[in-house]
C-alpha cells in the first residue's frame, strides 16, 4: 500500500463511524479517496446542487448551513458532512463553506452506498448523524430498560376505595369483584387542606387507611366479628404511605421498617395505587435490597461508614451493568436520603421527641434525584410555626449537627457554602422559609438568585412533608408569575459556559490544579440543570428532577420544537460521562472528581461532548431571548 493511502487509512480508523469498520473496508475506502483543498471562505457546496461524493474533514474547518442560511453546525477534523444529500436524490441538503483553509477527503458515492448497505454501524451514524447524541443516548437505554426506579412505575392500575363508613362486607364484595387483596379507605372532609385531596365531585376526601384479606382474616374473623363492622373500626391507627415520586427503593425501605406488605402510593395526597412488596421484589436486584436495608439495620454512625465501601461497589456495579444517569442518580439519592433518615433516627434515640413539629429537607442533586458518588451536602430544617427559638432551637442545633456530621463521616463533605441545618439561617419556621422565598423572588439580586439555584430544588427526607410540599407551591405559583424573577434567573444561568471554542475546540481548565481537562459538572452538567430549571420555573412546574422538568416543559409547548428533547439527550450523555469517569476514578482507587481529559476518551465519545456542549451553547442563547429583562 502506497505511503499516501496508508496514512488516509490510519487518519480515518481514528474517527466514528471508520472506528469500527474492518480493516478490509478501511483498505478499500482509502483507496478510492480523492483530495480536495479549499481556501479560507470558499463554498464548498451549495443547496440544491448534484453530490456525487461524502466529504470528511482532514484539516481545517466547515460551517454547515440550513436552507434559510441559519448555522447548522461547525465542523472540524474528523468530521463528515454530504451524507443526507447522498440519501436524498443526490442533492446537496446543507450548503458548506470552508471557515479556514480546508482539505477534504471525498469519497465516492458507490463506495459510500455499498458500506451504507453491508455495514449497519456505519449505516445507523449516517442515517442519524443529525441527532448523534440522541443515537447514543438512546443506545444506553435500550440495554437497560428493565432497569426502572420510580414507584410510581410499578403501579399497573387505580387504587380501589370505600368510604369509611361503610361494612365490612361492602369491602369484601368491592374486593371480590376488583380482583384486589386491599382496599384503600377515605373519609370525606369540610377542609380542603394539607391532607385532603378533590374527588370527581368537587367534595374532599382524606386517605384514612388501607385493609388487606390478612386484616380480615385477624381482625373481624378471628376475632368473632360480624360483617356489618364498620371499617373504620378495624382500621389501622397509622397509614404509612409513598408518594409517587420516591424510588423503588424507599418503598421498599417503608415496607421493612413498617413491617407492611402493601404501601399506598400518593400523588400530592391523592392516591394513585398500591404497591405490593411481591412488586418491589420483582422488580429490585437483591444487591440492592440488601444495601438500603442494611442502612437501617445499622445501630450506630461507625455502623453506617461501615457501608461505605458497599454504596461505592453498588455505583461502579450500575454503571458496569449498562445503567442510565438518570437510574443511577435516582438510585445514589435513595441511599443518601437512607443515611440521613437513619441519622435522624440515632439522633433522636439520643435526644428525645422534637420539641415541635419538622420537616428536614434536602435540596440540590439529591432533591433534583441526580446525585452521584462525589456530592457535598445540602440540606435545611423547616419548623412548625410554633417553635420558640429559646425553648426549641437546641433540640434542633443537636439534631442538625449529628446529621451534618454523621453524613461527613460517611463521604459527603460538609458544604463549603453553609447550605446546612447546621447554619441558623436554614434552620427556620415554615414562615420564615416562606418570607425567604417571597423576598428572593420579588426582589431578586446575587445573593438571592444564588439561594433560589440551590433552595429552589428541594424535597423532604423526613418529618412533615406537607412542609415542603406548601414551599414547592409556592414557588410553582409566584415564580411563574414574576417575569424580572425569570430574566435574571436566566441571566444567572448564562454565568457558567460551555467549554467550546469558535472551531468547536474544547476548552482547557487553566487553573493551576486541573490543567488540559474538563470540569464536566461545572462547564457542562451545572449549566444544563440551570437552563432546565429556569424553563420549568417558568411553566410552574412542580417537579424537582430535571429530567421530569423537561417533560413537564414539553407539555406546556413553550420551547421550539425539539429542543426539549436535545436538552433531554444533552443531559445524559453528558451526566454518563461523568460519572463513568468518577467509576474509573474508584476502579483505581483515586478519589472521584469531575475533571475529565480528552485525550483519555473515545473519539466517538468526544464527537459527542461537543455535540453535547453545543446543545448547551444553543440554549443559552436561547434563554437570554426568551426571558427578555422587563422595564422597571
Amino acid at each position: 500500500m502506497e505511503a499516501e493511502v496508508q496514512e488516509i487509512r490510519e487518519h480515518l480508523k481514528r474517527y466514528p463511524p471508520f472506528d469500527r469498520l474492518e480493516s478490509e473496508w478501511l483498505d478499500r475506502i482509502a483507496e478510492s479517496v480523492e483530495v480536495a483543498y479549499y481556501r479560507d471562505g470558499t463554498m464548498i457546496q451549495e443547496y440544491g446542487e448534484p453530490i456525487d461524493t461524502l466529504r470528511y474533514v482532514r484539516s481545517g474547518a466547515v460551517e454547515v448551513y440550513r436552507h434559510n442560511g441559519e448555522l447548522y453546525n461547525r465542523l472540524s477534523e474528523g468530521d463528515i458532512f454530504g451524507q443526507t444529500g447522498l440519501l436524498h436524490k443526490r442533492q446537496v441538503r446543507f450548503p458548506a463553506k470552508a471557515i479556514e483553509d480546508t482539505l477534504l477527503y471525498l469519497i465516492p458515492a458507490a463506495v459510500f452506498d455499498r458500506l451504507s448497505n453491508e455495514d449497519d454501524h456505519f449505516a445507523d451514524f449516517v442515517e442519524l448523524s443529525g441527532p448523534r447524541l440522541k443515537a447514543a443516548v438512546e443506545q444506553n437505554e435500550r440495554e437497560n430498560d428493565l432497569m426502572v426506579t420510580r414507584v410510581r412505575r410499578l403501579l399497573s392500575r387505580s387504587p380501589v376505595t370505600i368510604e369509611e363508613t361503610a361494612s365490612v362486607r361492602d369491602a369484601a364484595r368491592m374486593m371480590t369483584e376488583n380482583y384486589v387483596s386491599s382496599i384503600l379507605l377515605a373519609a370525606r372532609t369540610d377542609q380542603n387542606d394539607d391532607r385532603a385531596f378533590t374527588g370527581e365531585q368537587g367534595d374532599y376526601w382524606r386517605v384514612t387507611g388501607i385493609l388487606t384479606d390478612h386484616d380480615f382474616r385477624v381482625r373481624v374473623l378471628a376475632a368473632g366479628g360480624s360483617a356489618d363492622t364498620r371499617l373504620a373500626d378495624i382500621k389501622h391507627e397509622h397509614l404509612i404511605t409513598i408518594q409517587s415520586e420516591e424510588s423503588v427503593y424507599e418503598a421498599m425501605l417503608a415496607m421493612l421498617r413498617n413491617n407492611v406488605h402493601h404501601l399506598p402510593v400518593l400523588h400530592r395526597r391523592r392516591p394513585v395505587g398500591v404497591v405490593h412488596l411481591s412488586d418491589i421484589v420483582r422488580y429490585e436486584t437483591h444487591s440492592s435490597l440488601y444495601l438500603v436495608s442494611n442502612i437501617f439495620n445499622q445501630s450506630s454512625v461507625k455502623g453506617l461508614v461501615r457501608l461505605m465501601p458497599d454504596v461505592r461497589a453498588a455505583f461502579i456495579r450500575l454503571v458496569d451493568e449498562g445503567a442510565t444517569a438518570q437510574m443511577i442518580g435516582e438510585a445514589m439519592s435513595s441511599i443518601g436520603r437512607s443515611l440521613i433518615r437513619r441519622l435522624i433516627e440515632l439522633a433522636e434515640d439520643e435526644l428525645g421527641p422534637p420539641p415541635v413539629p419538622y420537616c428536614f429537607m434536602v435540596n440540590g442533586s439529591m432533591a433534583r434525584n441526580d446525585q452521584s458518588i462525589s456530592t457535598d451536602q445540602d440540606n435545611a430544617l423547616i419548623l412548625d410555626d410554633s417553635f420558640v427559638p429559646e425553648q426549641h432551637d437546641a433540640w434542633f442545633a443537636a439534631l442538625a449537627k449529628r446529621v451534618s456530621d454523621g453524613l461527613n463521616a460517611c463521604g459527603y463533605p460538609y458544604c463549603e457554602g453553609g447550605i446546612m441545618a447546621t447554619n441558623d439561617k436554614w434552620r427556620q419556621p415554615l414562615s420564615v422559609w416562606r418570607r425567604y422565598f417571597e423576598e428572593w423572588i420579588n426582589q431578586p439580586d446575587p445573593e438571592r438568585l444564588l439561594h433560589s439555584s440551590i433552595f429552589f430544588d428541594l424535597e423532604p427526607v423526613y418529618g412533615e412533608e406537607r412542609f415542603v410540599e406548601q414551599l414547592q407551591d409556592r414557588i410553582a405559583e409566584r415564580a411563574s408569575q414574576s417575569p424580572l424573577f425569570l430574566a435574571s434567573m436566566a441571566r444567572n444561568a448564562l454565568n457558567r459556559t460551555p467549554p467550546l471554542g469558535f472551531f468547536r475546540t474544547f476548552v482547557m481548565e487553566q487553573d493551576g490544579r486541573h490543567n488540559n481537562s474538563i470540569n464536566i459538572k461545572r462547564r457542562g452538567t451545572a449549566p444544563l440543570i440551570d437552563v432546565i430549571r429556569v424553563h420549568a420555573l417558568s411553566v410552574g412546574s412542580r417537579s424537582q428532577n430535571s429530567f421530569d422538568r423537561l417533560d413537564d416543559i414539553t407539555r406546556a409547548d413553550t420551547l421550539p420544537a425539539g429542543q426539549a428533547d436535545r436538552l433531554r439527550y444533552a443531559l445524559e450523555f453528558l451526566s454518563m460521562v461523568r460519572i463513568r469517569h468518577q467509576a474509573h476514578d474508584l476502579k483505581h482507587h483515586h478519589a472521584p472528581d469531575n475533571n475529565i481529559e480528552p485525550e483519555n476518551v473515545s473519539d466517538e465519545e468526544r464527537h459527542n461532548l461537543k455535540d453535547a456542549f453545543q446543545v448547551l451553547s444553543n440554549a443559552q442563547k436561547f434563554l437570554r431571548f426568551r426571558y427578555p429583562m422587563p422595564n422597571r
